[in-house]
């Protein structure tokens, strides 16, 4: 069970930290400058930790733990790391592509960069899950 928990602790840290990174300082502006007037003046708490308690759920379950897909495309931590990037940019396109289709002034630009950032922070965080996980396999 250990082996599990520091898993998913893992993946979720890595993705909370370089998400808040990217979203809090490196493309705070790019996000304001095309959806500023979309976004709330303060984020809704609950669904923020909502989404970073199930989505590395996700990462650990689809890209982490050892897989077809891993055994396909490479085994360990770059198998996890193109099955997280994968998976990323799966849940990352289907924000993105459902605002464009359905929300007025949602700009192009926005959706290419965040599928993009969606693709990257999922392949890194699930990568560092998958050392963990054979961290504590080896042990």
């Amino acid at each position: 069970m250990i082996k599990y928990l520091s898993t998913y602790g893992a993946t979720a840290a890595v993705m909370i930290l370089i998400d808040m990174v990217w979203l809090g300082v490196i493309a705070k502006p790019f996000y304001q400058q095309g959806i500023g007037h979309l976004m709330a003046d303060s984020p809704k708490l609950w669904a923020a930790v909502l989404f970073y308690l199930l989505y590395p759920v996700g990462l650990v379950v689809f890209a982490v733990l050892p897989n077809a897909v891993n055994q396909v495309v490479a085994s360990g931590w770059l198998g996890s790391l193109l099955a997280g990037a994968l998976f990323g940019f799966v849940a990352y396109a289907t924000y993105d592509l459902t605002n464009l289709s359905t929300l007025k002034d949602w700009p192009l630009s926005v959706a290419l960069v965040d599928m993009a950032w969606g693709s990257a922070v999922s392949g890194v965080s699930a990568a560092v899950g998958r050392l963990v996980w054979e961290h504590f396999s080896a042990a």
